[in-house]
């Protein structure tokens, strides 16, 4: 029998095939008619492995939040089991930004996304963390690290020197920070994420206490 001249359509393909388009072209690219086309299939063959276009997304945020690391839980110290989590989470949104805006808006469900709370968690809880402590701390990480993702600081300062000149007087380096953007962001996302974990710190002593 002769073999088909196309990869047999699955699943995992069809939101292999997503996640190009929407990391390409953004979000407003996808819709099943032009995934069907990137695959060469007939648009009701994508059917057979995705109900709708919104069960199409969110295989693909979730296929974004299984590339997360969590081998670091459970670990010898919340701490550095959070931070190299946050970092892992961020490295995942920066490999796909245009996936962020989806990401930011969850819905239930998602197998990566249950997997990655139920890491993050358990691994607090375990830890020494009251219940609710816990699901408090994993929600505000989650914020910082969704939110740092979603743009980047530098892009709201024009790179001509003349449009500070006068008017924003204190603001005479902005025209510099375009060129030093990925610099800026990783360096501002490490600062933060420290900030949090000291404060963490403390408020980890003070329910323990």
């Amino acid at each position: 029998m002769a073999r088909p001249r196309r990869p047999l359509l699955s699943r995992a393909r069809i939101v292999a095939a997503a996640l190009d388009l929407v990391d390409a072209e953004g979000l407003e690219a996808l819709s099943t008619r032009r995934l069907a086309a990137e695959l060469g299939v007939s648009g009701p063959s994508l059917y057979n492995h995705v109900a709708t276009k919104d069960d199409l997304l969110d295989a693909v945020v979730d296929a974004v939040l299984g590339e997360v690391d969590l081998s670091m839980f459970p670990g010898p110290s919340w701490r550095a089991s959070l931070e190299a989590w946050a970092r892992s989470y961020r490295a995942a949104l920066a490999a796909h930004p245009n996936v962020v805006p989806a990401i930011g808006q969850p819905r239930g469900g998602r197998p990566n996304a249950l997997r990655l709370a139920d890491a993050v968690f358990g691994g607090l809880v375990d830890a020494g963390w009251p219940r609710r402590e816990a699901t408090r701390v994993g929600a505000l990480l989650r914020y910082f690290i969704t939110g740092s993702a979603l743009g980047t600081f530098a892009g709201g300062f024009p790179d001509d020197a003349a449009v500070y000149a006068g008017a924003y007087p204190r603001l005479d380096q902005a025209h510099l920070l375009a060129e030093r953007q990925q610099e800026i962001d990783a360096a501002a996302f490490e600062t933060g994420l420290t900030a949090l974990l000291d404060g963490l710190e403390l408020r980890f002593a003070a329910v323990r206490a």
